[in-house]
């Protein structure tokens, strides 16, 4: 690592199409209300697999991946006033102003201050971030895999340095967007019963809130006959493999909960024949199904004799967690060890293997792979 007039460079891993690869970049200082972040640790979610491959969500390339991550406070610019050299943050794609239509309503957590971002620039609409004289966007005002990033300040959690730092990343996304959405944005009822369709980070986030939440009822649905044990950590009660019938997952979810079908239901996957499926899952008249995973394309099929029938269907970005007023409260959580955490971390890989995480995660026993920077 070097410095030349306060630009820094460091390995990334930054994306172009298909390919990945590993380059010596310059990291800019801050400007003003922005704050430069060594990264201390990562984590890879599917959906930057998908925006390396080139999803909706990602606006174009060369890119810096990376939206899952902690680490520490560099460098400072002028008017940040919440942040020090030295804190411990997690860098977010969701801001909070407090002030806005949205943020006043507590109905949303897109603020419209501080919205979520997929242009790939900053808020002033440039980057912060060069390779060889070319300018490199960032993943959702995070580009977390990275040694440095430069993000604005209102898209930084401060949290306790003591914490967990595998952890720390993982609810900074994943986990955190699955407890979110049940949490949050279905308000899951005491006795209530759930399912959840893909167990990977975010479907056991969802267990887990449901869990917290009071449901007597947790049915796991996954192709990944390992993820029964993962499931069970985090409070689960019943299992499917959808590969072990001949009838479509919804019906299956229906025999175990008295024919009609589960009052909350969250799809995890962003399997477009899920989106589906989930919502029939539900109960006729009062079911209602979130949808939580990013599908590779921004339309995609769907049965509309489901909600016809009063069901509800709603989208969720980020499990609808405000970044300070309900993501600091996971974030306490997590430090005071509330979630079996230990079970999504599976696997780790220097920032300098980044390729290698790519194979990790195509293995059935990988829930979460850490990045260490």
């Amino acid at each position: 690592m070097s410095t030349s007039q306060g630009a820094i460079t460091c390995k990334v891993c930054w994306g172009l199409g298909m390919t990945v690869k590993l380059e010596e970049i310059q990291v800019d200082p801050p400007k003003s209300g922005e704050v430069r972040v060594k990264m201390l640790c990562a984590s890879i979610c599917h959906t930057d697999v998908s925006g390396i491959q080139g999803s909706p969500y990602v606006n174009g390339f060369p890119l810096v991946p990376g939206h899952e991550g902690v680490g520490v406070v560099e460098t400072v610019g002028d008017e940040v006033k919440n942040l020090k050299e030295g804190d411990m943050v997690i860098p977010t794609y969701i801001g909070e102003c407090g002030h806005c239509r949205n943020c006043v309503s507590g109905k949303t957590n897109l603020c419209l201050t501080y919205p979520f971002r997929i242009t790939g620039f900053m808020p002033d609409n440039t980057s912060r971030m060069s390779c060889r004289g070319k300018k490199l966007q960032h993943t959702w005002t995070c580009a977390t895999w990275s040694e440095y990033t430069v993000v604005n300040a209102n898209y930084l959690l401060k949290v306790d340095p003591g914490i967990n730092l595998a952890h720390a990343s993982f609810i900074s996304c994943g986990f955190s967007t699955g407890y979110g959405a049940a949490w949050k944005e279905a308000q899951v009822e005491s006795g209530s019963s759930v399912a959840v369709f893909g167990l990977g980070a975010v479907g056991l986030g969802a267990i887990s809130g449901a869990k917290m939440l009071g449901a007597t009822k947790i049915i796991g649905v996954d192709t990944n006959e390992m993820k029964r044990e993962k499931g069970k950590a985090f409070g689960m009660t019943d299992f499917i493999n959808p590969q072990d019938s001949d009838k479509p997952p919804s019906e299956l979810v229906k025999e175990l909960s008295d024919g009609f079908g589960v009052d909350f239901s969250f799809e995890c996957t962003g399997v477009p024949s899920l989106i589906s499926e989930s919502l029939a899952a539900t109960n006729m008249g009062t079911g209602k199904a979130i949808t939580i995973g990013a599908p590779n394309e921004p339309i995609v099929p769907f049965n509309h004799t489901a909600i016809l029938a009063g069901r509800t269907l709603k989208g969720s970005v980020f499990g609808g967690l405000k970044t300070m007023s309900d993501l600091s409260i996971v974030a306490d959580k997590c430090q005071k060890e509330e979630f079996p955490l230990q079970e999504l971390f599976t696997h780790e890989v220097p920032l300098t293997d980044i390729s290698k995480a790519f194979d990790l995660l195509k293995e059935p026993n990988c829930v979460k792979v850490v990045i260490k920077i």
